[in-house]
């Protein structure tokens, strides 16, 4: 077999291959036997239809399969002996086979770039800040406590006064014309200031139950009904009931009923301790998206739509998947996914630049992630999921497991090299 390596760019390189006219005449033979033993036609005896008649009738569709294995077969070692370090399928062009010739194909492939990463040293990094201030915790109880407050009708007043909870019904038009969801009865909203279709409408204040209030609103310019967005609508809201929300008292009591903590003061330590661990999290995902930030402005080259396309993928899986774990079901959004992966593009694009800047940085400094290392940062996310180890190995066992965890390991080594190198401010 004959190969040679055109590189057509940094990303991209053509392979033009030459099998020897053997290996084909090989693969045809085993291709009519297999049809033979297959194929059962008149006037013949099951394994027993001469090969000529088979050409006459399979010729196109024995070719088609042949060229498609050799193909296979041939591209796969001719990028393993020429290390062609390929991130997407090929595109394959050939001229079909011809009797007693050798047979050729051109493959253009996308490849993973070689970088050179170059000015890591005293990158620039905001000093980090993970402490958690008493009016941070402070605010952080105070939605605790709302999130286990209770609604109680309100039976001093009929009056809706600012922050109750007020059951309406309401009917809409623009220019004189209904909209798509523009009647409803029924619906809570908050008398407070805030926008109409966040259910806030501190309009509200001084209306009685049973008296009804128009007021004029402007849907925003994107909103998702299309009929409405940047127009101004006329609400008529009859309030129906009023309720107020009440919240328990900051004590012992409290922070027994959370299930966190046995007293108040236990309850802010722990409360203050995983709120530093978040806000340390937060500072080095804001330090690595610096670093990588940095890089790029130094170090410009291109990649490959491919990788890229994956990236966007992973970051759309991923977008989904914390709709999910928030109780959100995304199918019942209505949200363009089209559209939302390709807002991601550009964020992938860097993403993408970023891990291998990241790689090759490791490279140059010799920054590895050993079996060690993957053994005790399995044991932490066990401790942290409060599962036994032996099942987070388990996870782990596969090989594609282990080296992705690694790879990840390797990055955090490499991004705690630039830390100890950055230029503070």
């Amino acid at each position: 077999m004959k190969v040679q390596v055109e590189e057509l760019s940094p990303i991209e390189k053509k392979l033009s291959i030459e099998v020897e006219n053997a290996r084909v005449a090989e693969e045809l033979n085993r291709a009519y036997s297999r049809l033979g033993q297959q194929v059962r036609l008149p006037g013949f005896r099951q394994g027993k239809v001469p090969r000529r008649i088979l050409e006459q009738r399979f010729r196109g569709q024995v070719e088609d399969e042949v060229i498609q294995r050799v193909v296979q077969a041939a591209y796969v070692e001719a990028i393993r002996e020429h290390n062609v370090d390929v991130v997407a399928n090929p595109q394959v062009t050939n001229s079909g086979l011809k009797p007693d010739a050798p047979f050729t194909f051109e493959a253009r492939v996308e490849v993973k770039p070689k970088v050179e990463a170059r000015e890591y040293v005293e990158l620039p990094l905001a000093k980090p800040d993970t402490d958690v201030t008493d009016a941070q915790l402070d605010e952080q109880l105070q939605r605790m406590r709302s999130s286990m407050g209770r609604m109680e009708p309100v039976a001093d007043r009929d009056t809706a006064a600012a922050n109750d909870h007020v059951t309406i019904d309401f009917e809409a038009k623009v220019d004189g014309q209904p909209f798509p969801g523009s009647k409803a009865d029924g619906i809570t909203v908050q008398v407070e200031p805030g926008e109409l279709v966040e259910s806030k409408i501190a309009a509200l204040e001084g209306v009685k139950v049973g008296e009804s209030k128009d007021i004029d609103y402007a849907f925003p310019a994107d909103y998702r009904v299309e009929e409405v967005r940047g127009k101004t609508a006329r609400f008529h809201i009859t309030v129906k009931s009023l309720q107020k929300e009440i919240t328990p008292e900051l004590n012992d009591d409290f922070a027994k009923n959370t299930g966190i903590a046995q007293s108040l003061d236990e309850l802010r330590t722990k409360m203050r301790e995983d709120m530093q661990k978040a806000r340390k999290q937060q500072v080095e995902g804001e330090e690595r998206e610096a670093l990588m930030k940095a890089l790029i402005e130094r170090n410009a080259f291109e990649v490959p739509r491919a990788m890229v396309e994956r990236a966007m993928d992973s970051m759309l899986r991923g977008a989904l998947q914390q709709l999910q774990r928030s109780g959100v079901d995304p199918s019942r959004l209505n949200l363009d996914f089209n559209r939302l992966r390709e807002e991601m593009r550009e964020k992938a694009v860097q993403e993408v630049k970023g891990t291998l800047l990241f790689e090759a940085i490791a490279q140059k400094e010799g920054i590895q992630a050993n079996d060690a290392d993957v053994d005790a940062r399995i044991e932490q996310l066990a401790a942290e999921a409060g599962q036994p180890v032996a099942a987070v190995k388990k996870y782990f066992k596969g090989p594609d497991e282990r080296l992705g965890l690694s790879l990840r390991l390797r990055e955090e080594k490499t991004i705690e090299f630039l830390r100890g190198r950055a230029k503070y401010s």
